[in-house]
């Protein structure tokens, strides 16, 4: 169940700077509409925000975490990224205003 909820959750997080035209839903940016490189560094701190979450979840249920190579990061940076996919398509292609 636990890994139901933080794979949603992370789909939820990974489209989150698609969503709105402020840096992080708070900060309003002078250029609107918001540019794609903002919304990829935003999508680099929201994959670190989603790693911090599920580093402390896995501690918290198993009491332990276990040691990750580069390959998991490799692995789960490619997950963020095809998560936020809908979002990219939503914001790109089907709302053109």
């Amino acid at each position: 169940m636990t890994t139901l909820v933080l794979l949603l959750l992370a789909l939820l997080v990974a489209n989150l700077p698609w969503l709105s035209n402020r840096l992080f839903f708070v900060i309003p940016l002078k250029q609107q509409p918001k540019s794609l490189a903002w919304c990829l560094f935003e999508l680099v701190v929201l994959y670190f925000v989603m790693g911090a979450i599920a580093f402390y979840t896995e501690r918290a249920v198993m009491g332990q975490s276990a040691p990750q190579n580069w390959e998991f990061y490799a692995v789960t940076g490619s997950l963020f990224l095809v998560f936020a996919f809908p979002g990219f398509v939503y914001r790109y292609f089907w709302q053109r205003s």
